[in-house]
């Protein structure tokens, strides 16, 4: 696999975390992390100096008073610190928390908002599920970075301090400690990046357990799991999943020992030499014990002190791969314009037409073109049917339409100006649009319906259900349009059957009273009759709108003002249903087997 280097490096990543606290209003995270080192070195300082300082006083026979006013003070600062730093330590959680829920917003505004075309980007899907999962817990890098940077910081201030203790008596000592230590950080930062470099092969492990886990775990998979007896089929791939998973940490696991084992050997021969040079110099020059032991001490100091900052780079610098994850999720390219697109504000009322011109467009690594130079206008006020074959491309043309993809060639039109010039969100709001698979959010009725938590109009609520013909049956809940749907979320919420859903989406779609209507085949689980009046409704419930219907149910649609018949990518006919019927063409044959269908299964019933 190909080795990638991070896009960032740890100080800017750091600095990023410090610019993210700064202006999240969490300053008293970089606040209390800077206390909490301070309180830190102070206690080391005190713990190194306490012993020599009392042994000292008694090799100079001071007296009661004196002896008994040095340990007063040690024990008064010795309080007077871990106080401080119990304080910091209640405290400084919650900070942190709010900087990686921060963060946590960004990504999942990130995934909400993003380009529709990078929802099925394989390189989008894993930086996305590599962020989250560094952003899981309070172990995970968005938050553990902050005790690294606090206990490196607490590291330098007490390497400094040391430095100038130890230069005094000699500084072979710190060029010994020094080169040693640099050899260590080299050999074990080389092993941690190992994770990094393969990071892609570990997404691709955890997407595949992800999207098991949830699939075996969502409420709309629970019949089929049951009913052709799924579960050991999925067990067997998450087991082969998980497998893959551990034995990739096994290995990486492994090359991080060997960085261990190399960093334990020369710390052996760095504190070694250390010692054996400080017990000859002491016995060369007769130091007194109480210098002696702090000598002693602050050698063994000095070597944490330095082992320490060594090891929080090296946990920096895994951390620092994991927000430039982060970042580079949060920079993902974007296919569409934004807020630098020209704004749009739609006008229910307002007369648009809607062309496409000479569109053609091909999946990313498809061999052939979906759609191939389609040339379609949509008129004002006009009610078009798109029929064809599974496969045809009619899915295909409504995403372009809607703006969710951009033609490999040609382009989209509205009111003659290429829709890539406009805001694309701003470019949504020209749509009121009921797909094959929709959502239904945890929430009451009236929040579905508007779409919206706050500042809902109930009088439009009532109005727009009472039109999709789902009035009787909301009037018969006890909580009316306050009434919650998705068990997933509610203990206490409905389920609607399918029609009753398909009326609510009806709703929804009025409430939007978008100048376009989109049908991408939403009564496909319907029967034939059942689809046949609910694309009535539609058709009463949005004249003088420009409306586009999918459907394989022919019959459907014949109200339809113009009929066009996508086959192998290209309009092969288009003509109202009665004009295609006369034509005999291959729109003619598929309605004549399927009205042979639908009476063959009438007469089987007993019509």
């Amino acid at each position: 696999m190909k080795k990638e280097k991070p896009k960032y490096n740890m100080a800017q990543n750091t600095w990023f975390m410090v610019k993210l606290a700064w202006t999240s209003r969490e300053k008293k995270v970089l606040v209390l992390g800077l206390l909490s080192a301070l309180l830190a070195v102070a206690q080391n300082l005190v713990n190194l100096y306490v012993t020599p300082t009392i042994l000292s006083a008694v090799e100079r026979h001071a007296s009661l008073q004196e002896l008994a006013a040095v340990i007063g003070s040690f024990v008064l600062g010795l309080m007077l610190v871990s106080t401080g730093a119990a304080y910091v330590a209640a405290n400084v959680k919650f900070g942190r928390v709010s900087v990686r829920c921060e963060l946590l917003n960004r990504i999942n505004r990130k995934a909400a908002v993003t380009s529709y075309p990078n929802v099925d980007d394989s390189g989008f899907r894993k930086v996305l599920t590599k962020s989250l999962e560094s952003l899981c817990s309070d172990e995970s890098a968005g938050e553990a970075i902050w005790t690294t940077l606090t206990t490196l910081v607490t590291n330098i201030l007490g390497f400094v301090i040391y430095v100038s203790m130890l230069s005094a008596v000699e500084p072979v000592l710190i060029l010994v400690i020094l080169g040693t230590t640099g050899v260590s950080y080299f050999v074990t930062n080389r092993a941690n990046g190992y994770r990094y470099r393969h990071r892609e092969e570990e997404a691709e492990y955890v997407v595949r357990m992800d999207y098991l886990s949830r699939t075996g775990s969502q409420l709309s998979s629970a019949k089929d799991i049951r009913i052709f007896g799924l579960r050991p089929w999925l067990d067997e791939l998450y087991q082969k999943g998980r497998a893959a998973y551990v034995a990739f940490h096994s290995k990486a696991q492994g090359i991080y020992l060997w960085g261990r084992v190399a960093d334990l050997v020369l710390a052996f021969l760095r504190n070694g030499i250390a010692y054996l040079y400080l017990i000859a110099l002491v016995l060369e020059n007769n130091l007194p014990v109480a210098e002696f032991l702090l000598l002693f001490t602050a050698v063994s100091g000095f070597s944490e002190w330095i082992t320490g900052i060594l090891g929080e780079f090296s946990s920096l610098y895994k951390q620092s791969l994991d927000i430039s994850v982060i970042r580079e999720c949060l920079e993902y390219p974007e296919v569409f314009r934004f807020e630098d697109g020209e704004p749009l504000n739609p006008e229910g009322d307002k007369p648009y037409e809607l062309r496409m011109e000479d569109v053609s467009f091909r999946y990313p690594g498809a061999e052939k073109d979906t759609l191939s130079h389609i040339d379609l206008t949509l008129h004002p006020g006009e009610k078009l049917a798109v029929v064809g074959l599974n496969g045809a491309g009619k899915t295909t043309l409504i995403k372009l339409l809607c703006g969710f993809l951009d033609p490999t060639q040609g382009r989209v039109l509205l009111d003659g100006k290429d829709i890539r010039d406009y805001n694309r969100r701003d470019y949504y709001r020209m749509f009121s649009a009921v797909f094959q698979s929709f959502s239904l959010l945890p929430g009451t009725i009236a929040a579905n319906v508007a779409q919206m938590e706050d500042n809902i109009s109930m009088e439009k609520v009532r109005a727009c259900i009472e039109k999709a013909g789902l009035k009787e049956k909301v009037e018969s809940l006890p909580q009316s349009c306050e009434t919650l749907l998705n068990r997933e979320v509610y203990e206490g919420a409905i389920l609607l059957s399918g029609g009753e859903t398909q009326r609510l989406m009806l709703a929804r779609a009025l409430y939007k009273d978008a100048p376009f209507v989109i049908l991408d085949e939403p009564t496909a689980a319907l029967d034939p009759i059942a689809e046949s009046d609910m694309y009535q409704k539609y058709n009463q419930m949005t004249q003088g709108k420009s409306s586009v219907y999918i459907s394989h149910r022919l019959a459907s649609t014949r109200f339809c003002d113009r009929i066009i018949l996508i086959d192998e990518g290209r309009i092969a006919e288009e003509g109202t249903h009665e004009a295609l019927l006369k034509a005999g063409g291959k729109y003619a044959g598929l309605y004549g087997v399927q009205s042979k269908y639908y009476q063959e299964g009438a007469e089987d019933h007993g019509a």
